[in-house]
């Protein structure tokens, strides 16, 4: 059985379809909240390394109700001050890193 982490919101749609998939398909799931359970900067290093401003979804409602000075941040701090602004879900296990619940990804994961 694989363990995943599904970084995202409890209140986010996406991120609830990607937990019951997964854990339908036989995943052991383990959910982090980040606006409840901030990541730290060390912990937010490998998202943005393996996604860079991807990591960003500018198509949200936080993105547009944000002022100009964090629309103009860099990513990582961005994200630190408004979690909320994450492009949701992120899926870790030891291998690999997804972004997002698209059809892709849940051939990925045979979810």
């Amino acid at each position: 059985m694989t363990v995943l982490t599904l970084y995202g919101l409890p209140t986010c749609d996406s991120c609830r379809k990607a937990r019951k998939a997964l854990e339908a398909a036989g995943h052991k799931v383990q959910f982090r909240d980040v606006r409840a359970q901030p990541l730290s900067a060390d912990e937010w290093q490998p998202l943005l390394t393996e996604f860079g401003d991807r990591l960003v979804n500018r198509q949200s409602q936080t993105w547009r109700n944000l002022n100009d000075y964090l629309k103009h941040a860099e990513v990582d701090a961005l994200l630190e001050a408004q979690p909320a602004v994450m492009k949701r879900p992120v899926i870790a296990s030891d291998a690999r890193m997804t972004l997002g619940w698209d059809d892709e990804v849940r051939a990925a994961w045979d979810a």
